[in-house]
This record gives structure tokens, C-alpha cells and sequence, in this order.
């Protein structure tokens, strides 16, 4: 039998997701929530050019929480909204249904994340007897699960880190990448993303889970950043960065062992490919970059494209489909707030066609 499933917003990740459960040999979409009134009664299928399949939407959340469901995919915007997010989580776990997002991303390690959040969804799946699971790909399996599965063929690791090098330009989130990040803003400005703290909120428990993984103690939780200005004015699909504003970002997440960064993830992000020569370079448009140093030094390199060629493309997709391929196992979770750490390996099953 399959898992019944409904999809909580159609955003960047969302839409895809819907596709994604729709196509799922697994999965059986049974609601779906959206926010805008436009979409609101029309069949899921037609909302992600498919044919009907039978599920209106729906932005009526009561109707959503009264539906009978395995799980639930949540995808709504938790980035500036962590606190409204996590109550709807909590509402949907006292239900009884799991739930499985990508939204507030320090909860893909809970002892790392937010006490109060933790707190509140830990009751919650105790009232509902459910789990919850948060990744994506970044924070997510790109900079947890890959890097621990390497670890595991070590003999010494001195330094594990971890990048994601991309250009964000195809990345159609215009309120991130200008608001947010603080790209093609000028160089004395510090936007959301570099306020102190910030960086270690998001990206923090990433360095936790790794280090929970390894079974060392981190002494301590670093941020460090900069940012390179644009040479000259350019478009992008989804703004101008003008001549003198930024244009690429390069930060690090670093965990202390030893006094010494031992565990670090960092980013380096452009809007031109031509920005910050310098910096490390993606194999391909765009990569995900793990590199072990010790005995023996390692390196991978992952990259990914979607069916249209882009690599923001196939983040996005990578982001859905590593929580929608991981219901089965979140379903049959002991209750409660879990990690990578706590799942058993989750496959493609059923999803090789000929």
C-alpha cells in the first residue's frame, strides 16, 4: 500500500515536490495546501502540468489537518518565519501524521537547533505518537550524510570540510539572494545572512551532526566571511548587480577540535561566474564538495542538473526528493525529532523504470 501524503505549499521546493509525489510508485498525494487564492481549487495535477489526478487545493489549513495521511510534506517558507513554521508542524504531529521539511534547516540536527522550537515539536510528536524529519541538500545530505558516509572509510581524519560552490544566478528567489544574502548590495551593507550569529544558526548544527557523527566534542562554533564586489553593472534571471555592489560570497562554519578547525562547512557563492576568480572553482556548472585530509586524503565532488539543464534546478529537486524518498522510513521511526543519524540508508526504491 502506499504512503498517503500531502503537500504543504507549492513554492521554489514545493511545486516540485508535488510532482514528485504524484509520480512516486510509493507515495499517494491525498491533499494539498497553497497559499495564494488563484490556486486554490484547482486539481494538483494541472498545477504542475500534469494530468488531473483528483486532489483539489486547498488554503483552508483545518481541512488539510482533518485528512487522513501518513505524512505530511512541509515546505512553506521557514527562513524568516522559523516560529510560525514550527507551530505548523506541531499542529499537523498532534494529529498523528508525520511529517517530513525542508524549512527550518537547523532542525536537521535537533540537539543543535533552537531550544524552544525542539521543545514544541517534541511534545507535539508525543501528543501524535509521530516523527519529524528535516534535510534537503543544503543543510541536508549533501554536508551530512555524504560527508559521514566518506568518514567511514578512513583510517585518520585530521580536517573534514565541506563546500557548496554555486552560482546562484538561475536561483529564482530574488527576496533571498538581493534581501538575505545581500547580493548586489553595496559592500558596507550587512544583510540578514552576515549578522552575527547567523551564519552558526543556520549552518551550526550541520558541524554538530558531523561531529556527533565522529564522536568528538566541539570546543567551540565559528563564523567567518567575505565578499568580493562586482567589476563591472550585469543581469541575471533574476535581478542587476550593479558595478561596485556585491557579487560573490565566500563564508565558513568552523568546528573547533584541538583549538583548530577540524569540521568546517563553507560556502562559496557567486552571481557571475567571472566574479572571484580566486576562489575554489565547481567541477561542472555547479557542485557540492567534500574533502577529507588524513589517511587516506579524500575528495568528492557532486554535481547535479536538472531535466532543463540547470544546476539550481537540480538542487531544488535533490533538496524534495531527499525527504519525499524518506517517508517510508520517518513512518516507521520510533516518535519524535530525528537526523540523519537516526535513519537507516534510504534508497531509490522503486523508482529504477525501464
Amino acid at each position: 500500500m502506499p504512503y498517503k501524503v500531502i503537500q504543504w505549499a507549492t513554492g521554489n521546493v514545493g511545486h516540485l515536490a508535488l510532482e514528485g509525489i504524484i509520480r512516486h510508485p510509493d507515495l499517494e498525494l491525498v491533499g494539498l495546501l497553497v497559499h495564494s487564492a488563484d490556486k486554490a481549487g484547482r486539481d494538483a495535477g494541472e498545477l504542475v502540468g500534469l494530468d488531473p489526478v483528483g486532489v483539489k487545493a486547498t488554503n483552508d489549513v483545518d481541512e488539510i489537518l482533518a485528512l487522513d495521511a501518513d505524512a505530511v510534506s512541509y515546505m512553506a517558507t521557514g527562513d524568516l518565519r522559523p516560529a510560525e513554521a514550527v507551530e505548523d508542524m506541531a499542529r499537523v504531529l498532534e494529529t498523528g501524521k508525520n511529517v517530513v521539511s525542508t524549512s527550518v534547516v537547523p532542525l536537521i540536527y535537533p540537539p543543535a537547533a533552537d531550544k524552544a522550537s525542539v521543545e514544541r515539536l517534541e511534545d507535539a510528536c508525543r501528543k501524535g505518537n509521530a516523527s519529524c524529519f528535516t534535510s534537503g541538500i543544503d543543510p541536508g545530505f549533501a554536508n551530512d550524510l555524504l560527508p559521514l558516509v566518506l568518514t567511514g572509510v578512513a583510517q585518520r581524519i585530521d580536517v573534514l570540510r565541506v563546500m557548496e560552490i554555486l552560482n546562484y544566478n538561475t536561483y529564482m528567489q530574488p527576496e533571498v539572494l538581493f534581501g538575505t544574502m545581500g547580493f548586489g548590495q553595496p559592500m558596507d551593507h550587512t544583510p540578514l545572512l552576515l549578522l552575527p550569529g547567523v551564519l552558526t544558526s543556520a549552518w551550526g548544527p550541520v558541524v554538530q551532526v558531523l561531529a556527533a557523527g565522529l564522536g568528538v566534542e566541539l570546543e567551540d562554533v565559528r563564523e567567518t566571511y567575505e565578499r568580493v564586489p562586482a567589476d563591472e553593472t550585469f543581469d541575471t534571471a533574476v535581478g542587476t548587480v550593479e558595478k561596485g555592489t556585491v557579487a560573490a560570497l565566500r563564508f565558513e562554519v568552523q568546528g573547533i577540535v584541538g583549538g583548530e578547525p577540524r569540521i568546517v562547512v563553507e560556502h562559496v557563492t557567486r552571481m557571475h561566474d567571472d566574479a572571484a576568480p580566486e576562489w575554489p572553482r565547481p567541477t561542472g556548472k555547479g557542485c557540492y564538495r567534500v574533502i577529507q585530509r588524513g589517511n587516506p586524503n579524500l575528495q568528492i565532488d557532486l554535481q547535479m542538473e536538472g531535466e532543463d539543464g540547470d544546476h539550481n534546478t537540480g538542487g531544488l529537486w535533490l533538496t524534495a526528493t531527499r525527504v519525499l524518498n524518506a517517508i517510508p522510513a520517518v513512518c516507521a521511526a520510533p516518535p519524535g525529532l530525528l537526523s540523519a543519524l537516526d535513519l537507516p540508508l534510504i534508497t531509490g526504491r522503486g523508482l529504477l523504470r525501464a
